[in-house]
């Protein structure tokens, strides 16, 4: 049976949905049938990132109750010829369906989760999906909530700015250990002079593993290469050489373990 991984963070601008879209071609080109879903309903940014459009129905209709999940997904193997699969739900990104989804209240929110769950059925068990992928809104939102309730695994990317450590501190402690979920840590936006140091990144990965009670899954520099990209493109499939996509698939690897 494949495995739900969320991808979560405290605030905006960690670089979770940079971490989600690569893990996910990252799995699909070595063979697995993936589906990345973007649940970040207040700044939907998949769409932008796979350049897709003409969408008939979006991630929101499912989880309204409007069409079936298979009416939302689309299969993007083709386009990136890749051994396995990849498949996106995206979320609508009209300024309306953002105020809309803002709107919802706690009693859509737990039917919304209710749908989340169905889909280890309608695509885990039934389609063999090896993984479903979420991309999260930050913080503590229902929505974002839902997305942990629902998944086997949190991967948490984080930076270390102080209020980033002290906010996934807080989250460790009243969301992932709350709901016992396994959760692990990325760190993001390292100094090249704290990775370059095997002595310095010991020390600062076993404070921050003291810190939040939880392992760190991987450390990714600064690379201003990514920067400038700016997202357009997908930074695995285009540098396959590149350290970045070296660390990610060590990454993927840990996750596929843990």
């Amino acid at each position: 049976m494949g495995k739900i991984v969320a991808f979560h963070s405290y605030k905006g601008g960690t670089g979770k949905t940079l971490m989600s879209v690569n893990l996910a071609t990252t799995y699909a080109g070595s063979g697995k049938k993936v589906c990345l879903f973007d649940l970040d309903f207040r700044a939907p940014s998949l769409q932008a990132a796979f350049k897709t459009d003409g969408n008939e129905y979006w991630l929101n209709d499912y989880l309204n109750g409007v069409c079936d999940v298979k009416k939302v997904l689309v299969d993007l193997s083709q386009r990136h010829a890749i051994k396995g699969e990849l498949l996106v739900g995206l979320a609508n990104p009209s300024t309306e369906a953002i105020r809309e989804m803002s709107a919802k209240d706690r009693k859509w929110e737990m039917k919304a989760l209710g749908r989340l769950l169905a889909l280890k059925d309608s695509l885990l068990n039934e389609m063999e999906f090896d993984y479903l992928i979420w991309d999260t809104s930050p913080g503590l939102q229902y929505s974002s909530i839902n997305a942990i309730v629902s998944a086997d695994i949190a991967v948490v990317v984080t930076t270390i700015d102080a209020s980033d450590i002290e906010g996934t501190q807080r989250m460790a402690r009243e969301l992932y250990d709350l709901f016992e979920k396994k959760t692990g840590i990325l760190l993001n936006k390292v100094p090249a002079e704290i990775v370059s140091s095997k002595t310095r990144e010991r020390d600062l990965r076993k404070q921050l593993e003291t810190i939040h009670g939880l392992p760190i899954l991987g450390m990714i520099p600064c690379f201003c290469d990514i920067l400038r990209a700016g997202g357009t493109y997908i930074f695995t499939e285009e540098k396959p050489e590149h350290p970045f996509t070296k660390i990610v698939s060590r990454i993927a690897s840990k996750i596929e373990r843990f």
